[in-house]
C-alpha cells in the first residue's frame, strides 16, 4: 500500500503562540445509559433522569492541548457539600444497577495543568416507587355523655418515592370519594416519614368492613408501573400483644445453649414474629425456627440485645427486647494502701492498712469475693472489717481493711472471686503482708539509657529498672499528650519494664514516659522516669529524580538538596554516571552537592548523586541528555477524516512539541503506520530547516487508509544527534464523522454509507437499502415500490418491510448526520437559521401504516419533535415533500416508519436533502432526474456542516 503525505504548520487556535498548549475547554457532559428523561430547570441545571437499578453512564467530552484528564465526583445535595464517594478518573463513569443513595450532583473535572480547569456538573434524579405499606390504627371514644361509643379507623398508607406519589383508596373494586362519602375522610398527615395518606372511617358502618386497597402511582415515569396494597378489614381486627419465655435479662456462662421464645396472646390477622439483634448481626450459629430463637454454644461475643417484633399491621408492632449477658471473669489485681490518714507509703505497727482486690468481669455486679488468712475464710471483727464494694476504689472492687495493725496480723492473704453457681473458673490473688515483704517502689533508667538511638527499620528496648516489694508493672506512654504509642493505644504496659518496639521509624521519635502501675503493688504515689528515643535516617534530598535536557556543547550544572537529615552530619558524597564513579576533589560536605560539565553526544545518561550519614545512603537521580522532548498529539482537530475514492480515506494527524528549543533542533520525524501490529509505512518528515515553535500545529495528512480498518500511528522527532522517544496513537475511520459534501447535497443512498445516515438503536427494527435488482423475488406484490425515485433499476433507496416478524405499531428509525448551527447567523433579529428539509416518499399499500419525520435538537438532552407525518396509502408514485425547520441547537433529521395493520404496508423514501435557508418552490425536483443539486448557493456548506468536531464525538458517544 502506498500512502501519501502532506505536511502543514499552523498557529494552534484558541491559545496564543508560543504557549504550546491550552487550558481545557468546551467541557460538555453527555449521557449514553438508561436515562428516562434529561432537562434543564428553572435555574438551567442539568437533571439526568434514571430509574433505579439502571445503568448510569455519564461521559465527559473536553477539549485541551496537552490532553486533559478527566476526574469525576459527586456530592449528596448542593455544590457547597463535601464530596462524597470514591474520584474516578476516566472520560466516562459507568455505575451499573444505580441505587437512590447514588443520586445527586456530579461534577466533571478537566485538568492539564494549564490554566483553569473545566467543570460541568448534571444532577443525577433517580426514581422509583417501593411497595405501600398499609397499617390500621382504631379509637374508641364516648359520644353524649357515653350513652353510646364511636368506633374511628384510620387506614394509613405510606410510600417512599421519587417523584411523589399519587394515591388511590378502593373499597373492594369501587373507587372512594370524599365527595361522595360522608363517612369518610383522606387528608395528608403532618410530621410523617415518607409519603403518606390517611383513609379515615368515621362511626363504623357495616358497610366499612370489606377489602381496602391503597394504590400508589407516579404516573409511569421511567415505567415504573403503579403498586398496591391490600387490607381485610372485619369485627376481629386487633393489634399483636405478645409475652417472652424468659425475663428481660438472661445471664449464661459460655458455651450454653439459650432459647428465648415470642410467644404471640393476641392480634388478628395473625401477627408475623420477627427476631432481629441491635446493633450486630446474629451469630453464625443462630438459628429461628417460627417465634423461637435458637443460640447454640453461645461465647461473650454473641452477648447483647435481642429483639422480638410481632407485626400484623394493626396499630404498632409489638415489641419485646432481651439483653443476653455471657458470663466473663479476667485481669484480677490487687492493691496495698498504707495508712491514708497518715500519708504513709510503707507498712507500720498501730496503723491501718487495706488490701484491695478487683477483677473485670461481666455482670460485674454478680462478682462474689472471698477473703482468706493464711488459707482460713475472713469474717469482719473490730480488726477486720470487709467491704463487698469499696466507694473509694473503682466499681466491683472488694476491700479488706486492717485495723490498728499488730503482728498478729503479718500473714498471707488470699482474694478468690467467682460466679455462685457458675462454670466460670473463679481467680485468686495471694498478698504476702510482712515487714520484709512490702517496701515502696524505686524507679530508674540504666546508666547510658536517657537516649537510646536506633537506624530507621531496626529494633530497639527502652528500659526502666523497677525495684520495690511487691515489684508493680510498669506502664509505657508519649511524653507529648495527642501522640499515640506504636500499638495506637494510650499506653502499654510490660511487667519488667522493658518496652520492646520493632521497625522503627522516624515518626516514632521523642520522648517515652514510664510510670509504676497503681496496682499489683503498693497503692501510693506514682513513681515515673523518661526515655528520649533518637531515631536515624539516611538524608532526605530534592530532587530525587529529575529530567534534565540541554543542547549538546551546553553547560550543565545538577544539584542535589538535602532537606533533613539525622544525624545532620555528612560523611561522603559521590557522583556517578551511567553507574561509574565520576573522579573529582572532594566536595565540601557543608555545601549543596553541585555537579557542573558540558554535555557531549558521549556523556549523555543517568547521573546520580549519592549523599552519606552515618544512617545510610540516599541518591539524587538525574537523566541528562540531548535527547529531544516526545511529541504531543492534539486530539481535538475539527474533521480530521476525510473520504477518498474507492474504499479509502485519508487522516489529519496533527501534534506540537513539548519545549522544542530545550535540546538540539529538531530537523524532522520519524512517522510508523503499523496495521495489525506490522509496519505498512515508516517514513522520515523533513522540517526542510523550518523549526518547530511552541504553539504552532504540525499536520500530516495520511492518505490511502483503508475504510473500516483503523493503525496505529508511532512519532518520533529526531536532532542532529539523536532521535526522541516514539509515542504513539490510534486513527480510525468513523462514519459519524462522515458528512455529505457540497456537490452530494442529495442523498440517493447510492453508497453504502448512506451518507452518513444511521440507524437508530433504540427502535424495534432496521430500514433496509435496495434497487429493482436487489429485491426479493418473493416480496408482496402490492406494497412498495419498483424502482428508485429516478426510475432506474440501478437506483437504490430506504425501506422498512412490514412482512413477518413485523407486527402493527413496530417502529425503524433512520438518523440523518449531526448538523452544527453554532458557525452560521439567522437572518437579523433572529438567533435561529432556517433549513429547508426534502425528501420524496412512497406509501403503497392498503395496510400502510404511518411516515413520520421528526426534528431531534441535540445539546446535553435530546429533543424530539414531529415536524411533518403522514398515514395510510399514498398511491403507487413517489411524492415529493418539503419544508422549514429552525432548529435551536445541533440537530438530526429522523425518519420513522411505523408498520401498519399487516403486510402490505412497505414505506419508502429516497432523494433527502437538508439546505440552508427557507424551501424555495423553484428547487422542485425534476421527476426525471437521479442527482439534482437542491438549494443552489444556499446550499449548507462542508465547513458549516463539519465545524465543532465535538459534537461528532458526542454523538458517536451518545450512540
Amino acid at each position: 500500500m502506498e500512502l501519501f503525505w502532506i505536511l502543514l504548520f499552523s498557529s494552534v487556535y484558541p491559545f496564543a503562540r508560543g504557549q504550546g498548549v491550552y487550558a481545557p475547554a468546551n467541557a460538555q457532559i453527555v449521557h449514553s445509559g438508561a436515562a428516562c428523561n434529561v432537562k434543564e430547570d428553572n435555574i438551567s441545571e442539568r437533571i439526568y433522569t434514571i430509574k433505579e437499578e439502571d445503568t448510569l453512564v455519564l461521559q465527559c467530552i473536553v477539549k485541551g492541548h496537552p490532553r486533559p484528564q478527566v476526574r469525576w465526583t459527586k456530592t449528596t445535595g448542593s455544590a457547597s457539600e463535601k464530596f462524597q464517594e470514591t474520584t474516578i478518573y476516566n472520560e466516562t463513569m459507568r455505575i451499573e444497577g444505580i441505587k437512590r443513595r447514588l443520586g445527586g450532583r456530579y461534577y466533571c473535572k478537566a485538568d492539564n495543568g494549564v490554566g483553569v480547569p473545566a467543570i460541568k456538573s448534571i444532577r443525577v434524579d433517580v426514581q422509583y416507587l417501593d411497595p405501600p405499606v398499609l397499617t390500621v390504627h382504631q379509637t374508641i371514644s364516648d359520644v353524649r355523655g357515653s350513652y353510646y361509643q364511636e368506633k374511628t379507623v384510620f387506614l394509613r398508607c405510606t410510600v417512599n418515592s421519587n417523584p411523589p406519589a399519587r394515591f388511590i383508596w378502593k373499597r373492594g373494586n369501587m373507587l372512594i370519594e370524599q365527595s361522595k362519602d360522608n363517612g369518610v375522610d383522606i387528608y395528608e398527615p403532618l410530621y410523617t416519614q415518607g409519603e403518606t395518606k390517611v383513609l379515615k372511617l368515621k362511626n363504623l358502618r357495616p358497610k366499612d368492613f370489606a377489602d381496602y386497597t391503597c394504590q400508589v402511582s407516579v404516573r409511569n415515569v421511567c415505567n415504573i408501573e403503579d403498586k398496591s396494597v391490600t387490607f381485610r378489614l372485619t369485627n376481629a381486627t386487633s393489634p399483636p400483644m405478645i409475652r417472652l419465655s424468659v425475663n428481660d435479662t438472661v445471664v449464661v456462662d459460655p458455651g450454653q445453649d439459650v432459647l428465648l421464645t415470642c410467644e404471640v396472646t393476641a392480634g388478628f390477622p395473625l401477627p408475623t414474629v420477627v427476631w432481629s439483634r441491635y446493633p450486630n448481626d446474629f451469630p453464625l450459629s443462630a438459628q429461628v425456627r417460627g417465634p423461637t430463637l435458637i443460640l447454640r454454644a453461645v461465647t461473650p461475643a454473641d452477648a447483647g440485645f435481642y429483639n422480638c417484633t410481632a407485626v400484623n399491621n394493626v396499630g404498632n408492632p409489638a415489641r419485646k427486647n432481651v439483653n443476653l449477658v455471657v458470663r466473663t471473669m479476667s485481669n484480677l489485681t490487687f492493691q496495698i494502701t498504707p495508712d491514708s490518714n497518715k500519708d504513709s507509703e510503707t507498712i507500720q505497727m498501730g496503723r491501718d492498712l487495706k488490701l484491695s482486690c478487683h477483677v473485670d468481669a461481666t455482670p460485674q455486679d454478680k462478682v462474689n469475693y472471698t477473703w482468706y488468712k493464711n488459707g482460713a475464710p475472713v469474717f469482719n471483727s473490730d480488726s477486720l472489717i470487709l467491704l463487698r464494694s469499696d466507694p473509694d476504689m473503682a466499681p466491683g472492687t472488694s476491700s479488706l481493711e486492717i485495723v490498728d495493725m499488730k503482728f498478729r496480723d503479718l500473714a498471707t492473704y488470699s482474694c478468690v472471686a467467682n460466679f455462685p453457681g457458675s462454670r466460670v473458673p473463679e481467680l485468686r490473688v495471694d498478698v504476702n503482708i510482712s515487714q520484709n515483704s512490702v517496701s515502696p517502689p524505686v524507679l530508674s533508667v540504666p546508666t547510658g539509657g536517657q537516649v537510646v538511638s536506633v537506624r530507621e527499620g531496626g529494633n530497639v528496648d527502652l528500659v526502666c529498672l523497677v525495684d520495690g516489694k511487691p515489684r508493680p508493672p510498669i506502664l509505657w506512654s508519649r511524653a507529648e499528650k495527642d501522640l499515640l504509642m506504636p500499638s495506637n493505644m494510650t499506653t502499654m504496659e510490660t511487667p519488667d519494664g522493658r518496652l520492646r518496639l520493632r521497625n522503627v521509624s522516624r515518626d516514632m521519635m521523642g520522648a517515652y514516659r514510664c510510670q509504676t502501675a497503681p496496682y499489683n503493688g503498693l497503692n501510693i504515689k506514682r513513681r515515673e522516669a523518661q526515655v528520649q528515643l533518637n531515631v536515624q535516617y539516611p538524608p532526605i534530598l530534592d530532587p530525587v529524580f529529575q529530567d534534565a535536557r540541554s543542547r549538546n556543547y551546553q553547560m550543565v550544572t545538577l544539584r542535589c538538596t538535602v532537606l533533613r537529615s539525622n544525624p545532620p552530619r555528612l560523611i561522603d558524597i559521590r557522583w556517578f554516571r551511567n553507574g561509574d564513579v565520576i573522579r573529582m576533589p572532594m566536595p565540601d560536605l557543608k555545601e549543596t552537592p553541585e555537579l557542573k560539565f558540558k554535555l557531549e553526544p558521549t556523556n549523555n545518561g543517568s547521573y546520580e548523586c549519592q549523599v552519606s550519614n552515618s544512617a545510610g545512603t540516599s541518591t539524587c537521580t538525574f537523566y541528562v541528555t540531548a535527547q529531544p522532548y516526545n511529541a504531543e498529539f492534539y486530539f481535538d482537530t475539527p474533521n480530521p477524516v476525510r473520504i477518498l475514492k474507492g474504499n479509502n480515506f485519508s487522516y489529519n494527524l496533527q501534534w506540537t512539541q513539548k519545549d522544542p528549543e530545550a535540546t538540539d533542533r529538531i530537523i524532522g520525524y520519524w512517522v510508523n503506520v503499523r496495521k495489525n501490529k506490522q509496519n505498512v509505512l515508516s517514513k522520515q518528515i523533513d522540517l526542510k530547516g523550518k523549526e518547530p515553535e511552541k504553539g504552532v500545529l504540525i499536520s500530516q495528512t495520511i492518505s490511502d487508509l483503508e475504510i473500516p480498518l483503523s493503525y496505529e500511528v508511532r512519532l518520533a522527532p529526531i536532532t542532529t544527534y539523536s532521535i526522541g522517544d516514539y509515542v504513539s496513537r490510534i486513527i480510525q475511520y468513523s462514519e459519524p464523522y462522515t458528512y455529505p459534501r457540497p456537490s452530494d447535497n442529495v442523498c440517493g443512498f447510492e453508497d453504502d454509507r448512506i451518507c452518513g445516515f444511521s440507524q437508530d438503536r433504540s427502535d424495534i427494527f432496521d430500514w433496509s437499502r435496495q434497487n429493482h435488482l436487489t429485491q426479493n423475488p418473493k416480496r408482496s406484490a402490492n406494497t412498495g415500490p419498483e424502482t428508485d425515485r429516478s426510475g432506474t433499476k440501478t437506483g437504490y433507496y430506504m425501506y422498512i418491510e412490514a412482512s413477518r416478524p413485523r407486527v402493527q405499531g413496530d417502529k425503524a428509525r433512520l438518523l440523518s448526520p449531526l448538523f452544527n448551527v453554532t458557525s452560521v447567523r439567522g437572518p437579523k433579529g433572529s438567533g435561529r437559521v432556517p433549513y429547508c428539509v426534502s425528501f420524496y416518499y412512497h406509501m403503497k399499500g392498503k395496510h400502510m401504516g404511518t411516515l413520520n419525520v421528526l426534528l431531534r435538537v441535540r445539546s446535553i438532552a435530546s429533543v424530539d419533535t414531529v415536524v411533518w407525518s403522514k398515514s395510510g396509502p399514498q398511491g403507487p408514485d413517489w411524492r415529493r415533500e418539503f419544508f422549514d425547520i429552525s432548529p435551536s441547537g445541533p440537530f438530526q433529521i429522523v425518519f420513522e416508519g411505523i408498520r401498519g395493520l399487516s403486510f402490505e404496508g412497505d414505506i419508502a423514501i429516497d432523494d433527502v436533502s437538508i439546505t440552508l435557508g427557507k424551501c424555495k418552490q423553484q428547487n422542485t425536483v425534476a421527476s426525471a432526474g437521479k442527482t439534482v443539486l437542491i438549494g443552489g448557493s444556499n446550499s449548507l456548506p462542508l465547513a458549516s456542516w463539519l465545524t465543532f468536531g465535538l459534537s461528532c464525538v458526542l454523538l458517536l458517544l451518545y450512540r
